[in-house]
């Protein structure tokens, strides 16, 4: 048997334990395991993140910079806080050793050539366990032919989540059809938000988009979009992280750009310290100059 050991002698009595309140908005009262996950996407230092979306080609096919995930994307990992992407991509490309987060893309069906809101629910959370995920991803198209069941695919995703510690990120959809301002983002973030979602992936808007970090509970990333030019993406994010959103969720404006390394630190810089578009911009042509 070990020999006892002598019983300790400092018990502190006159410091009271501290109790400091989750960094991460809206995340208090989750448990341990969901926060440790969250703070895995979302850096504990300034509470922003930069996520690498990878994931179109599950409805897209090979699109343009996807091609080949494992010469376009792969050396862009260290660049970014977190990939987002599918469960066949990171079983067959992505090494197990690569130890940043990962978000799953949770929902699919249609492909581009059919109703895109008529998604379901595609992998099951015991996958998403298997595979070691911090979080999952799935659409929720309001305003869309099948909201109601992109809104309940979405609530279904965020009870499982929440019986085994994995966050759920809602993606505001967004169809050719719909008004993209403050207003309808101001309702389908809060809508997620309202119904159990953790954060939220939504687009950037020029006018109000403050209104719609203020109102939503919980963190928003924002959505890169189409491939716009270089600067004018450094100048989104830097907006977007001054008027509330917690970090970026870009694909196209990274791997679709002439010098992916570049944009990807530059965004980085963007969102971690807060540097200014023009600086930034610098820094992207540095790199691309250096290649």
């Amino acid at each position: 048997m070990p020999e006892a050991d002598k019983e300790g002698k400092k018990f502190y009595e006159g410091v009271a334990q501290k109790s400091e309140l989750f960094y991460i908005k809206g995340s208090t009262e989750l448990d341990w395991g969901m926060k440790n996950r969250l703070a895995r996407i979302f850096n504990p230092k300034d509470g922003k993140t930069v996520m690498l979306a990878i994931d179109h080609g599950y409805f897209q096919g090979p699109t343009s910079g996807l091609e080949r995930i494992d010469i376009n994307i792969l050396p862009l990992v260290p660049y970014v806080d977190c990939l987002m992407l599918t469960r066949g991509i990171l079983r067959s490309i992505v090494p197990p050793s690569v130890t940043k987060p990962i978000v799953i893309r949770a929902s699919g069906g249609p492909s581009i050539l059919k109703e895109l809101s008529d998604e379901q629910i595609a992998m099951d959370i015991e996958d998403c366990i298997r595979l070691g995920v911090s979080a999952t991803a799935i659409q929720v198209f309001i305003g869309g032919e099948y909201e109601t069941r992109s809104v309940i695919n979405m609530t279904k995703l965020v009870d499982a989540g929440l019986r085994y510690g994995i966050p759920t990120m809602a993606v505001t959809a967004v169809g050719k059809e719909m008004a993209r301002d403050a207003r309808y983002f101001r309702l389908a973030t809060r809508m997620c938000a309202e119904l159990g979602a953790n954060y939220i992936k939504t687009y950037y808007i020029e006018e109000g988009f403050e209104t719609v970090t203020s109102t939503c509970p919980v963190p928003i990333v924002i959505a890169g979009g189409k491939k716009i030019n270089e600067m004018d993406a450094l100048k989104m994010a830097y907006r977007a992280i001054n008027e509330g959103a917690a970090g970026v969720d870009m694909g196209r404006n990274i791997f679709q750009s002439d010098s992916p390394a570049g944009i990807a630190q530059a965004i980085r810089a963007v969102v971690h310290d807060n540097m200014k578009p023009e600086e930034a911009y610098k820094l992207y042509e540095d790199i691309k100059n250096s290649k």
